[in-house]
């Protein structure tokens, strides 16, 4: 089962990264909140242990960027805010559990398992590599294949096609797209995600599927 890890504290996440590893976890972590959603989208975890307090950009952020981007993972908030308006704000900005600091590691563990079980995980298996077509995404490194061949792409042509992968067959917006492939690049402008799909586009030449621009819509994934 993988594990990502985002908190900001050196000591906490070091402790954090040794309990779950010992429990048979494979754990990926992350200091910085201007960092976490593409770590997210890279490793592709089970579950997400997300600080609220983050350098970069607020835990609750964070979240609200990966829900909107159709990340599903389920979410168990650590802070050291207990208010009750904190914990409301977390859960209707997607989170699936809470827990305050300082907390009890085993209490921990349980609900961690708790979430990845209702994700569909169990600690100690393989990772799972879901396709569509012939392309499939590797869920540890986050690298794309077609025919178990890897394709030879750059890092926003790899997000880029990931993305599309996770709506095949449907439209994806070119806003929510810009989101995902220059994530933490607020200055980007609108037509830089028509330069990575003409690319993508012709990465994909020969292959079982085609890149589809809908004006007005966004792009899409289609068996050729």
């Amino acid at each position: 089962m993988k594990l990502l890890l985002v908190e900001d504290n050196p000591a906490m996440l070091a402790t954090l990264q040794r309990s779950f590893e010992r429990c048979g976890f494979q754990v990926v972590t992350c200091p910085d909140g201007a960092k976490a959603l593409n770590r997210w989208q890279a490793s592709l975890p089970d579950v997400v242990l997300l600080d609220l307090s983050l350098p970069g950009r607020d835990g609750l952020e964070v979240l609200g960027d990966a829900r909107h981007a159709g990340l599903t993972t389920p979410v168990l908030l650590l802070t050291a805010r207990g208010t009750v308006g904190d914990r409301i704000l977390g859960l209707n900005a997607g989170a699936d559990d809470y827990l305050p600091k300082p907390f009890d590691l085993d209490e921990l563990e349980a609900r961690v398992r708790a979430l990845a079980r209702r994700g569909g995980a169990t600690a100690g298996e393989g990772p799972r590599r879901s396709s569509w077509q012939g392309l499939a995404v590797d869920p540890d490194s986050g690298a794309v294949y077609l025919d178990d061949r890897p394709l030879d792409l750059t890092p926003r042509e790899s997000a880029l096609l990931r993305a599309l992968l996770q709506r095949p067959g449907q439209a994806v917006s070119r806003e929510r797209l810009l989101e995902q492939v220059f994530a933490g690049q607020p200055d980007v402008q609108p037509d830089a995600i028509e330069v990575v799909a003409y690319r993508l586009r012709k990465r994909l030449a020969g292959a079982p599927v085609k890149l589809v621009t809908l004006r007005g819509l966004g792009y899409l994934l289609s068996p050729q």
